[in-house]
């Protein structure tokens, strides 16, 4: 007997200890955490950062262009063979010889731009406008990055809220299937009330079940929305969702408008794209323009067969005085006839642009659309929310008088039950107002391009 209960202390120590450690194996993520761990995580946003990176090279390369062009060069060469000497023919000896000559000859070269139709300053300026609409495109990533995870959060909130509603209907239920059996032991109900109520008790179970399976779905969804272990244990906190301020039921619907006009990323991306793309067009126009540049170089070679009154010359000689040459130089360019590769190039450009700016204008009609939508969507939502709290009110008397009435025996188990699921719907229906109003803020946020991380709830 002492044996039997020495091992099953060790065996609840055991079992005892593996929970506690799979408790704290979880881990607790709250709403900032979540959308700290997506901007971080999120593959998307670090494409957008790896082009706004780009963009920034692109300036610095830009710049770089104001500057001169430096090259210098380095040949050696060995030759076997009859060959012409010059040196020998200046001294009126037989210039072919057949001999084996090695030589080295070296030079920098140097050349800047004085005049190419403005385009290093016009190139450098659409870089900038291009850089300024990588910013804005990265910005609307992340924008989009908070409410894409905002809004996975708040399903698996609601999910969590609708589960413990069914809980709370099948401890209900199950109550109901205690007290139901016990008055038909005593003769007090018909048999055919215990039946009613066991089939009732299993489809609140059913209920649960669904619930259950919905909630692990969603946190699957949100978990790969962060990015993280999907195998990993978690558990996403509540954070206090506080519908006592309502910020847009008093806000003009057309200074929303405005305001998401002038705020959005999106749009403010498209416009700096645009004025990218101008001064593209700039660029392309002033190649009909002459270019004027200028160079200049030094170079030097040294070869052994090289000589001067037969006499042999060192190669610092050679190299380094007697066979230097420098030059400067300046070169002007007109192009008078380019197969009409420029006039395409012109007309290209000039059609990017107005697709550019009917892409905005269309954007813009998107904007107005959306903020419209969003708003009047809002203000259902406040309705609906009011009603079904007058419901939820309603449904919970309805339920507390019936279930009164039903322990005096003056009601019957169906008008019971048909009051418990209206009292359950009811509260399914409100907490689903209370989320559906939560993300519709959100969402108006997110229209209006000022959802930014900061204290999203």
């Amino acid at each position: 007997m002492l044996k039997q209960k020495t091992l099953f202390i060790l065996l609840f120590g055991l079992i005892s200890t593996s929970l506690f450690a799979q408790s704290a194996d979880i881990r607790v993520i709250t709403i900032d955490e979540a959308i700290s761990i997506a901007l971080e995580n999120n593959y998307s946003l670090k494409q957008a950062k790896n082009e706004l990176d780009l963009a920034e090279d692109l300036i610095f390369s830009e710049k770089a262009d104001f500057l001169p062009s430096v090259s210098a060069n380095m040949n050696g060469s060995r030759t076997t063979g009859q060959q012409f000497l010059f040196d020998r023919f200046s001294e009126g000896l037989d210039p072919f010889v057949d001999v084996r000559s090695q030589s080295i000859s070296g030079g920098m070269n140097a050349s800047i731009n004085l005049f190419n139709g403005f385009n290093n300053i016009l190139t450098l300026k659409s870089s900038q406008s291009n850089k300024e609409s990588r910013e804005q495109q990265y910005e609307r990533a992340k924008e989009l990055v908070i409410f894409n995870t905002a809004s996975r959060y708040l399903q698996v909130l609601l999910d969590k809220e609708l589960l413990a509603i069914a809980k709370q209907n099948l401890e209900t239920s199950s109550a109901q299937l205690e007290q139901v059996q016990a008055q038909v032991e005593l003769g007090a109900r018909p048999m055919v009330d215990l039946f009613n109520q066991e089939a009732q008790v299993a489809n609140d179970e059913l209920v649960v079940t669904q619930r259950e399976n919905t909630l692990s779905l969603n946190s699957l969804l949100l978990i790969r929305q962060l990015e993280i272990d999907p195998l990993g244990a978690y558990d996403f906190v509540v954070p206090d969702l506080s519908l006592n301020n309502l910020p847009w039921m008093d806000v003009n619907l057309r200074s929303l408008v405005n305001e998401a006009l002038t705020t959005r990323s999106d749009i403010l991306s498209a416009e700096a794209s645009i004025s990218s793309l101008r001064y593209q067009m700039q660029v392309t126009k002033n190649s009909l323009l002459p270019t004027l540049r200028a160079s200049a170089g030094v170079s030097s070679r040294y070869s052994d067969q090289y000589s001067i009154g037969g006499a042999e010359v060192s190669f610092s000689d050679q190299f380094f005085d007697q066979q230097v040459n420098r030059s400067l130089g300046l070169s002007f360019n007109v192009s008078l006839f380019n197969n009409w590769n420029r006039m395409y190039s012109i007309q290209s450009s000039q059609v990017q642009l107005k697709n550019a700016e009917l892409n905005l204008d269309n954007s813009k009609m998107q904007v107005i659309q959306e903020v419209s939508q969003a708003y009047n969507d809002y203000s259902s939502y406040v309705k609906q929310l009011e009603a079904s709290e007058k419901s939820l009110v309603a449904s919970e008397r309805a339920f507390q008088t019936q279930q009164e009435r039903y322990n005096l025996g003056a009601s019957t188990l169906i008008e019971l039950t048909q009051a418990q699921s209206s009292f359950v719907s009811a509260q399914s229906n409100y907490t689903q107002a209370m989320y559906n109003l939560i993300f519709q803020e959100k969402l108006l946020d997110f229209y209006l391009g000022k959802l930014k991380g900061d204290n999203i709830f």
